[in-house]
């Protein structure tokens, strides 16, 4: 960045020389590229994200110096002389790239182009076939580059063309003014045809170009951040620390594809306008240079470009004013709307149990207390953008008629002719059209900061549970041994209240150990320790090292799908035989689901929680996991087949230590020791160890 800093402006520097030599070419090149010069050099350190826009504008001002350096010294043909661009549209060039300089230094901008580079940075490996090309192998973030640059120089280009319509426009009325046929003609065939063929075409480029780079860029982030919020037991613990982060799939589904359709909608939107703005106000302070001060004799450089800024101003200043709630209410909207779709899907997860208790009417007293939420906070955004719309409306009635209010006088003096009065009342147009882009867009931008803040709020919640150093933590560390050693350990709950502790208990490898208690004592929660998904509490837990483990709840999750995917969880597909899957399930008792591998239903709402229990022994049987942690996971069985189940389990992983919760005094009889939760002095339960009986001499 910063040698290509120093050529730009050494080439300001030899176009400089070039005017101070009094050639025709004009003082605006060479202050134009020496000035990008200046802003390529102070981007060196901004997001990745922004510094492309600065990137491709560098590369078009090099295009237009080029244009109009050769239209300078006569090397266009005479034929092609009407589309050499004005000098001017190369200080637009200078003045966005400064214009992107300055918004980068925003902190919102730093945080949006922060999460949009995770993307555009990226190394991970990936293809791209392009028609005509053929296929193109790259990171994906060289991709996503290559596509946003390219649809940058596509808008700027359709932004180019824009000027040199507005041109025509002044041509073609002054030969309607003249009844000059042959030169309307000439406009209309060779200039406007071949220029409106090339914008279509551009049009219809863009359109491919962005949903291809869209598409792409959710997919990535997608994969990113449903990878962050798995990994690690990351969307367990999510849900333990409070609502900074609610509903989390909603965040993942909806905000992550509105915030990549309105960044780069409103990022090119923005560039678009503000290149409009830069290259039509020159035209219009040129227009506008003999105008006076209505009703006296006093001139105004650039009367209509003050008079623009000003209108445009103030209705900016009173959009921000009626629409600035937008923003806090389009974030609520979206935690309603989400907290409504989690209710119904719950609902439908649950609906056995619901039916079982006939809570049908306590259940739809609930949703429509929920769909009342979304019904009130609705209804606030409808009476601010009401308000906000009538503002709108009549602001942009205004502007149809306020440029011919404002030329029409002149025209009417022959100071101007047709062609110039509608080329000012487009120009005027166009830059009213620019700086109004905030008040066109303001509802979208309101909308879109709701989004960012979710987005970033989930990040935050995501690093907030990964962090190590946050705080006191149960910590994991590797046993010098083949037993699971624990020592000082205090587990707590999520507000750091102690639920309980343990120093100095081992589970030794190859004994089947019962961990009893009355409930709430903290067995369930030590189990979670082990697993390494609570972290909230401190001391140390000594896993053996290399050994595999396998925790299973008293209610197992059962996936969509086939009734295959639901047994092999978390297994991949292929891992297991059909011949194995179907011995497992026979071995657990369930023998009239070994020939069902294929069959695909709600297998969670269709087996019961017995048959849901031994279901999860099949895929213990299938794993066979070094250490198997059961928790209360035969409460559901009969104590006959709870029997059968214990037995299966110690002669099919007869290399597995189990360990087990339970409440049943049966329990004992399948294990080796017993562990019980006694209630200490200082309140908190502890695991100790029940002595066996001596033997009888």
């Amino acid at each position: 960045m910063v040698k290509a800093s120093i050529g730009v402006g050494l080439a300001g520097l030899a176009l400089l020389a070039l005017y101070l030599s009094e050639t025709t070419v004009s003082v605006l090149l060479p202050l134009a590229v020496l000035g990008l010069g200046l802003a390529l050099y102070l981007s060196r350190d901004i997001s990745k994200f922004l510094k492309v826009f600065i990137w491709v504008l560098a590369g078009v001002e090099g295009i237009l110096v080029a244009l109009s350096l050769a239209g300078a010294f006569g090397s266009v043909p005479e034929t092609l002389a009407d589309y050499v661009p004005p000098a001017s549209m190369t200080v637009g060039a200078t003045i966005f790239a400064f214009v992107i300089y300055g918004i980068s230094r925003i902190p919102v901008i730093r945080t949006i182009t922060r999460i949009a580079d995770r993307y555009f940075t990226s190394s991970t490996p990936s293809q791209i076939t392009i028609p005509f090309i053929g296929t193109i192998r790259a990171t994906e973030g060289a991709i996503g580059t290559a596509l946003l640059v390219f649809l940058i120089a596509i808008n700027l280009g359709q932004v180019a063309l824009n000027v040199r319509l507005n041109f025509f426009g002044r041509d073609m009325f002054n030969a309607l003014q003249e009844k000059d046929a042959s030169a309307f003609w000439y406009q209309l065939f060779w200039i406007f045809v071949p220029l409106a063929t090339v914008f279509v075409s551009v049009a219809m480029v863009e359109i491919v170009s962005q949903y291809v780079m869209r598409i792409r860029w959710r997919a990535f982030l997608n994969d990113l951040y449903v990878h962050e919020w798995l990994s690690g037991g990351t969307h367990y613990r999510m849900q333990l620390v409070g609502r900074e982060a609610d509903n989390p799939d909603q965040r993942i589904a909806e905000d992550l594809r509105s915030y990549i359709d309105q960044t780069y909608t409103l990022s090119i939107g923005l560039m678009n306008q503000s290149a409009t703005l830069v290259s039509f106000i020159a035209i219009l302070w040129s227009l506008s240079a003999g105008f006076t001060l209505p009703g006296t004799d006093i001139p105004v450089p650039g009367l209509l470009v003050w008079v623009c800024i000003a209108y445009a101003l103030l209705g900016t200043w009173l959009t921000h004013l009626i629409g600035r709630p937008l923003i806090a209410l389009y974030f609520q909207q979206e935690r309603v709307e989400a907290d409504y779709r989690f209710s119904l899907a719950r609902l439908r997860e649950y609906t056995e149990q619901i039916a079982l208790l006939g809570g049908e009417a306590a259940e739809e007293e609930a949703l429509k207390a929920r769909f009342g939420r979304i019904v009130q906070n609705f209804m606030r955004i409808v009476r601010r953008v009401m308000r906000l719309q009538v503002f709108q409306s009549t602001y942009f009635q205004a502007n149809v008629v306020v440029p011919y209010i404002l030329t029409a006088p002149y025209y009417f003096i022959d100071r101007i002719t047709l062609g110039q009065m509608q080329q000012t009342v487009g120009a005027f147009s166009s830059v009213q059209g620019a700086l109004d882009f905030f008040i066109t867009s303001y509802s979208t931008l309101a909308n879109y900061k709701a989004v960012v803040d979710r987005l970033t709020t989930f990040e935050a919640a995501v690093a907030k549970v990964r962090d190590p150093d946050a705080g006191e933590h149960v910590s994991l560390a590797s046993s010098p041994d083949r037993n699971l050693n624990v020592s000082n350990l205090q587990v707590a709950l999520p507000d750091g209240r102690v639920l309980m502790k343990a120093d100095g208990v081992a589970f030794r490898h190859g004994s089947t150990t019962l961990l009893a208690g009355p409930s709430g004592s903290g067995k369930s929660t030590l189990f979670r320790a082990i697993s390494g998904i609570w972290p909230f509490g401190s001391g140390q837990i000594r896993v053996p090292a290399g050994q595999t483990m396998m925790l299973l709840p008293q209610r197992p999750y059962i996936p969509m799908g086939s009734l295959r995917e639901a047994v092999t969880y978390p297994g991949t597909f292929g891992v297991y035989s059909d011949a194995d899957i179907a011995e497992a399930l026979r071995a657990a008792k369930l023998p009239a689901l070994a020939d069902r591998l294929d069959e695909e239903r709600v297998w969670a709402q269709t087996l019961s929680l017995g048959e849901q229990q031994r279901l999860a022994i099949a895929r213990a049987l299938l794993a066979k996991p070094d250490w198997l942690f059961l928790d209360e996971a035969t409460a559901a069985l009969d104590e006959p087949t709870e029997e059968e189940i214990y037995k299966v389990i110690k002669e099919k992983l007869p290399n597995s230590t189990v360990v087990s919760i339970g409440h049943r005094s049966t329990l004992g009889a399948f294990h080796d020791r017993r562990i019980d939760m006694h209630r200490q002095d200082d309140g908190l339960f502890a695991p100790v160890e029940r002595r066996q009986p001596e033997p009888a001499e």
